[in-house]
């Protein structure tokens, strides 16, 4: 290894002193070689740890190249004429405001340019607009000093117009930088001309170490200028070994690739990108945001489906009866929806390196870009393939989860003590909360008796062993507790979930309720019986005597006379919630049986279930709510048996309602009825349903 990095240094020196002896210039300089090599010419190369460095070193040459006194006067000069750095709305979030600090500009001298709102992307910068603010600054006596191009923007991986954007560039005199991830596909054999135009460019940065699955490899700032005295002021070249062994580990990683190993690599992401795509085109309600079909590298999608009241933004043509606080609530909605299949997705495909993000137009989608995570993370096709088929295998359950929203919310709103609770950030079928005796709605604090009835509800419905998700937390924009009800599918009985919970809920309440009483009736009891005792206890010694409670003299009474007295004590009814005496057990020797308690109150519906079949299921026969060994031969022996046993259990209830008539028929008739309900055959007719009955036993 000491070697290969002796001969690397060597080759580097070597390098350098031909580039000296031919130019005359102290720095790096020349074509670009590898893949680039035609494309960018008469460019040098500035190797930066940080990415956003190469761009902030490219602003300052920039401005000692448009102020000339810059170096004498220093920021006197901008005061004057300050300079305006032009970035796009969809760029990067915070690189303004890196700019700002490392140049030591104020942060007016950032224009924010939106992108397009009428025709063309969405993700792309307005070229007419940014024409108009480029006129407006001139006139205010503003410089217009720099404008940074994304080709690939950090979301979606759109391009600009960079082809326009250089000639608007050209007519005013500003620096245009590009930067993004599609300058990857510049390696390829084909490139689309956006960005092919962005060889014509001032200066770009690339990342090569993410594209190739490189680790602890610099990012490269191209650029082109001819004074090198400038690039030097500005950071972009250095005399320091230190600083040219930057790009040791990057030439390394080059020379062991080769040109067929990164161009294989960048073509097999863009590869899986286009395998994505054409398979995503074939899948119902998912749209794809992407720009060009025919070489994007990155694929953006989301879930969508339009329901009769869906939010206008979603809908090809608008509903203008919607109010805002609507449209609000559907895309949140759908937002919700979207982030919980982007989680899902990477769980059950953690090779695709999916990430979920947000976006201001369309909302939250799932992004698949191979380029930055398929080298590093292994991403073939079979990846592919099984990602479109575990989006396949969730949309279901995401299209009958927001189906059954609306009638969700009907039931809860329709059922006495419920609370719907409006969360359009939770993704599944609705959230309610339970309002018992002592709830106060006006606050918004947390209540204890309702945490604990939430938590015993939780409890309860997650015993029921259903496939549904039930989880408890706090309401949104409240601290009051609620029960979340997650994702169902098509087959869901909504009335029988709403009335269990509401049931389950009442019963737990008023369990709790019983159990404070009987506390306090028991506590009350407690007092009474010490009292009673004690009044007990003061009558003894009036019947005994006072000689009786003397020591000696005491014993030797009770030994002449003794005192014939009971045990006396005292006995709590629960159920009565009455206190009694002790006397009737220790003369009867037994205890009395008192009253039956009431039974516990309960609410719950039992609904009669298939076999196999799970609560909250439809009973659909031939549904996924049966179990695969059930059958419908089965369902069919089990009618039978409850139509058999019903008959029989009216044959013994007649029976036996005729044994005490005065017209009772014989003992012969009552045993042959006796061995007719066992089952035996009776002696003068044939009862094929009796046999029947019991060979389906």
């Amino acid at each position: 290894m000491g070697k290969n990095l002796k001969e690397a240094m060597k080759m580097l020196e070597d390098s350098q002193r031909r580039t000296e002896e031919e130019n005359g210039k102290k720095l790096i300089s020349g074509d670009i070689p590898g893949p680039l090599q035609g494309r960018y010419e008469n460019g040098c190369a500035y190797f930066h740890e940080e990415e956003r460095e190469g761009l902030a070193k490219i602003c300052r040459l920039a401005i000692h190249s448009r102020y000339e006194d810059f170096v004498v006067d220093g920021f006197n000069v901008l005061y004057n004429k300050k300079p305006v750095i032009y970035l796009s709305a969809a760029a990067r979030p915070g690189l303004g405001q890196y700019l700002c600090n490392q140049l030591g500009l104020p942060f007016p001298c950032l224009c924010r340019v939106p992108c397009n709102t009428m025709f063309g992307s969405q993700h792309q910068m307005d070229v007419a607009f940014l024409e108009k603010m480029i006129k407006d600054d001139i006139e205010r006596g503003r410089l217009p000093l720099l404008l940074v191009a994304n080709a690939g923007t950090a979301a979606v991986g759109h391009t600009d117009k960079i082809g326009r954007l250089k000639e608007l560039c050209e007519q005013y005199g500003i620096w245009l930088h590009v930067e993004g991830v599609n300058l990857a596909t510049l390696a390829l054999g084909y490139v689309s001309s956006s960005v092919l135009a962005a060889t014509k460019c001032d200066s770009m940065t690339m990342t090569p170490g993410p594209w190739l699955g490189l680790p602890a490899v610099p990012a490269v700032t191209l650029y082109k200028h001819d004074d090198p005295a400038l690039t030097l002021v500005a950071g972009l070249t250095s005399n320091k070994p230190a600083d040219k062994l930057r790009a040791l580990p990057l030439w390394l990683s080059l020379q062991y690739l080769g040109l067929d190993g990164i161009v294989e690599r960048i073509k097999h992401a863009c590869q899986l990108s286009q395998r994505l795509q054409e398979s995503l085109k074939k899948v119902n309600y998912i749209k794809i945001l992407v720009e060009d079909e025919l070489s994007s590298p990155v694929v953006v999608f989301r879930f969508f489906q339009e329901l009769p009241d869906s939010d206008p933004v979603f809908k090809a043509v608008p509903v203008p009866t919607m109010t805002p606080s609507a449209v609000g609530r559907e895309r949140h909605s759908c937002d919700a929806l979207n982030r919980w299949l982007g989680e899902q997705l990477k769980q059950l495909v953690p090779a695709s390196g999916l990430t979920v993000m947000d976006l201001e137009a369309e909302g939250t989608c799932v992004r698949f870009s191979p380029l930055m995570t398929a080298a590093v993370l292994g991403t073939r096709g079979e990846d592919v393939d099984q990602l479109v088929a575990c989006i396949e295998s969730k949309l279901p359950v995401l299209s009958s989860t927001l189906q059954l929203r609306e009638e969700f919310k009907q039931e809860v709103e329709a059922t006495a003590g419920l609370l719907y609770v409006d969360d359009p950030n939770w993704p599944g079928i609705g959230v309610v909360r339970y309002e018992h005796a002592n709830d106060d709605k006006s606050s918004l604090k947390s209540d204890p008796e309702g945490e604990k009835i939430h938590a015993g509800l939780l409890k309860k419905l997650n015993e029921l062993e259903s496939d549904l998700t039930f989880k408890i937390g706090p309401e949104y924009k409240s601290m009051k507790s609620c029960l979340y009800v997650g994702m169902a599918s098509e087959d869901m009985d909504v009335a029988e979930l709403v009335e269990t919970i509401a049931a389950t809920a009442r019963e737990i309440e008023e369990n709790s309720r019983l159990l404070e009483n009987m506390t306090e009736v028991v506590r009350k009891g407690i007092q009474e019986a010490q009292v009673e005792l004690q009044k007990a206890n003061e009558e003894r010694l009036l019947e005994e005597g006072v000689l009786r409670q003397i020591p000696v003299v005491g014993s030797v009474l009770n030994w002449f006379s003794p005192v014939q007295a009971l045990q006396k004590g005292r006995t709590f009814n629960l159920t009565a919630g009455s206190l009694e005496s002790t006397e009737p057990i220790y003369v009867y020797k037994a205890q009395g049986a008192g009253v039956t308690p009431p039974p516990t109150p309960s609410g719950s519906r039992t609904k009669q279930r298939l076999p196999g079949q799970k609560p909250f299921k439809r009973s659909l026969r031939g549904s996924d709510a049966l179990s695969e060994t059930s059958s419908a031969s089965h369902i069919e022996d089990l009618e039978k048996v409850e139509r058999l046993s019903g008959g029989l259990e009216q044959i013994t209830l007649e029976a036996s309602s005729t044994e005490g008539h005065p017209g009772a028929p014989s003992p012969q008739h009552a045993s042959q009825s006796e061995a007719f309900q066992k089952g035996a055959p009776h002696p003068e007719d044939d009862h094929p349903q009796v046999e029947g009955a019991e060979s389906l036993r």
